[in-house]
């Protein structure tokens, strides 16, 4: 499941025992390279909560604006899949970039309390 970053996630608590992975846009839905929503966080903060809530391993999945300033946030809020289409094909060493955002994602995840394995 997907949501829009208008969508809120509580009207579909009741699905996410249905799910494996939920993705939250946290850009609006259309073209790449768009600016990560900084009022996303707060969504993602309040998705892992349920998550947990339920005692649920699901993977929580965030999609735009992802980069080396914005996955540290994402991953502390409760996210633990990133898409970061613009930040890695755009960057002169793809392979590199992937590198960097994995070791920023994976230190910022290892401190956070929601933290578990899938």
């Amino acid at each position: 499941m997907a949501l829009k970053p208008a969508t809120p996630i509580e009207p579909y608590e009741d699905l996410l025992p249905e799910l494996d992975m939920l993705l939250i846009m946290t850009v609006e839905p259309g073209f790449g390279g768009q600016a990560f929503l900084d009022i996303m966080l707060p969504k993602i903060r309040r998705t892992r909560e349920l998550i947990s809530k339920h005692g649920l391993e699901l993977w929580l999945q965030v999609d735009g604006g992802v980069s080396a300033s914005t996955i540290e946030r994402c991953a502390e809020a409760g996210a633990d899949v990133f898409v970061a289409g613009s930040a890695v094909y755009g960057a002169a060493d793809p392979a590199d970039a992937v590198r960097a955002l994995r070791t920023q994602a994976e230190g910022a995840t290892a401190l956070a309390s929601w933290a578990c394995d899938h």
